[in-house]
């Protein structure tokens, strides 16, 4: 289930959901559209999205090494914290 996030996360989000919204996306192309230099701030950032439920992750079909990250759409998301707290 998703749950609420703290406000330097939830900037975050934004930044990645105006740029990519629901598509697919690696490490690399989160790095570059959040312009984050720091591999390990990136890792904490992703995990905690993952944490509260605000995007999926699988495996790279390509390189068992690598992750695929989606987001949640906001509207789901919000749904899901609404339906959690009736």
């Amino acid at each position: 289930m998703t749950k609420p996030m703290p406000k330097w996360l939830t900037r975050r989000y934004a930044i990645l959901w105006e740029e990519l919204k629901d598509k697919k996306f690696s490490f690399s192309e989160a790095k570059e559209t959040l312009k984050e230099s720091d591999d390990k701030r990136l890792s904490v950032i992703l995990s905690d999205f993952r944490k509260h439920g605000w995007i999926e992750v699988e495996l790279d079909p390509e390189s068992s090494r690598k992750r695929l990250y989606k987001l949640k759409s906001p509207t789901k998301a919000i749904e899901e914290i609404a339906e959690e707290n009736i």
